[in-house]
């Protein structure tokens, strides 16, 4: 006689994958990640910041607002991935909703800086880091006018800043991508979340 047949062993749980998004103001980073995010298996990680809530902006949807102390305690107790200062404002990472997402198996988009990219990749070393940039400075800073969130002062410094992240990009990130049109852009980093390197530039 045959006996019972074995019990199945219960499937590994499904680890996700972390996406590090990153690159200078005006290469429609926004723009890409509400695309990625049109797959519902792929969820965005929202900051914390410290600056004022623009009109239309929501607690907890596009950022967790904290005032400085709160941010600071928060940064005292380990609880940010990353956490920057940008033009006078604290930004972060907040770790808990990160790692339960990943442990629910599902793709999560960082959609930070280059200073924070580097302190992630510290910690989460197994992620994909892609380094997204405008075609040309031209077309960063019509980007930026066409926002219309910042004075021309603001916009200017960002401009600034987005040529001292593109000279320190490339030792941060695995690839490159030239967002130069959306949905082939798009198409590319989907290829690179997927694995398949040929939908990108590796640095």
């Amino acid at each position: 006689m045959t006996g019972p047949a074995p019990e199945a062993e219960p499937a590994a749980p499904r680890t996700g994958k972390m996406v590090v998004i990153s690159g200078p103001s005006g290469t429609g980073k926004t723009t890409v990640c509400h695309r990625l995010l049109e797959d519902p298996d792929v969820t965005l990680s929202v900051s914390a910041t410290t600056r004022s809530r623009r009109p239309g902006e929501e607690d907890g949807v596009h950022y967790h607002f904290l005032d400085r102390d709160q941010f600071l305690a928060r940064v005292g107790r380990g609880d940010f991935a990353e956490h920057a200062e940008y033009n006078g404002h604290l930004y972060g990472t907040p770790r808990g909703p990160l790692e339960d997402a990943l442990a629910e198996g599902r793709t999560v988009l960082l959609d930070i800086d280059v200073q924070g990219a580097a302190q992630v990749r510290k910690l989460y070393p197994q992620a994909v880091y892609i380094f997204l940039d405008a075609p040309d400075r031209a077309a960063a800073q019509a980007r930026l006018e066409r926002r219309n969130t910042e004075t021309p002062e603001e916009r200017r410094r960002r401009m600034a800043a987005a040529e001292r992240e593109r000279a320190v990009g490339r030792d941060h990130f695995d690839h490159h991508v030239i967002n130069d049109d959306l949905d082939e852009t798009v198409d590319q980093i989907r290829s690179l979340i997927s694995g398949d390197n040929a939908g990108g530039t590796s640095l």
